[in-house]
């Protein structure tokens, strides 16, 4: 659950810590993990959430191929200590699923399915070309005055639409294009905690780009859900881009979609999630 608000450039900002704080204890499809503050956006984000919930996967899982995931946000998560259950509902040789529950108190926070497959021949093609962009390097770091400690771990260089300070935000259309890399450390060991990469950044990025037509609005749209399709890895590339939009909004819901690409340009997920318009509290 997410508000776009900026983000810091210096690695003095740097609070999170991707790996360290998606951590999971115990065994035997029952475990444990610490929500830290370090990934606040409106209580816990959704994607950090369901990250923890795709590494319990991961311990439980006989294939090391994440290739789908599909989840349901039942509440906010307070932050502290939360119970993750997976279930297998499905092993075979080939592919298998997981259930995974994240509970707190004993109330349910989350519900998600995870499918893993093997590797294996099969037909092949590729026609999902990146956007051309410039590379990350050449473009200036995201430098907004933060409201919420979430964004301290991302390093981000805006594409489309380019940064704009609060008091110059017009109505643009629900496009966001941007380069992101994980801070303070950017690659992780481990298929599912590399999917897990691609996962959070799906999630995170539908409210940026559906918010932006709307730069005045007294609502925000925390996601009801986050699905995810992990087509390749990218254990190799630090940076990914990020192209997110949000095709139809109305009745209180904004659909969303998101692709994510490697640095070489490579398809590496895509999803989306559904957003649910609430007003925004006075206090905010």
């Amino acid at each position: 659950m997410h508000r776009f608000a900026g983000c810091a450039a210096l690695a003095s900002d740097v609070v999170g810590d991707f790996e360290r704080d998606t951590r999971i204890d115990g065994g035997d499809g029952r475990y444990t993990a610490n929500l830290s503050r370090d990934w606040e956006i409106w209580g816990p984000n959704g994607g950090y959430l369901a990250s923890i919930a795709l590494r319990a996967a991961g311990a439980e899982a006989s294939i090391a191929r994440p290739v789908s995931v599909s989840g349901q946000f039942l509440r906010v998560a307070d932050f502290g200590t939360v119970d993750v259950a997976v279930t297998v509902l499905k092993r075979g040789r080939s592919s298998e699923t997981l259930r995974v529950s994240v509970s707190q108190l004993d109330r349910p926070v989350f519900e998600a399915l995870v499918r893993t497959a093997a590797a294996g021949p099969g037909l092949e093609h590729d026609i999902a070309p990146a956007p051309t962009v410039s590379d990350p390097e050449t473009l200036p770091p995201e430098e907004s005055a933060i409201r919420h400690p979430f964004w301290k771990n991302l390093d981000v260089r805006w594409v489309v639409p380019p940064p704009h300070p609060p008091e110059d935000r017009k109505p643009e259309l629900p496009y966001r294009l941007a380069w992101l890399r994980f801070r303070p450390r950017a690659l992780f060991e481990g298929p599912f905690l590399d999917a897990a990469r691609s996962l959070l950044l799906i999630d995170t990025m539908t409210w940026p780009a559906a918010s932006l037509p709307h730069p005045d609005s007294r609502f925000r749209a925390p996601n009801l859900d986050v699905s995810a399709w992990f087509h390749r890895g990218a254990e190799q590339s630090e940076w990914l881009l990020v192209e997110s939009s949000s095709p139809v909004a109305e009745a209180g819901l904004m659909g969303t979609v998101t692709r994510v690409f490697d640095r070489s340009g490579r398809l590496v997920a895509s999803g989306g999630a559904q957003l649910f318009c609430v007003p925004v509290p006075p206090e905010d």
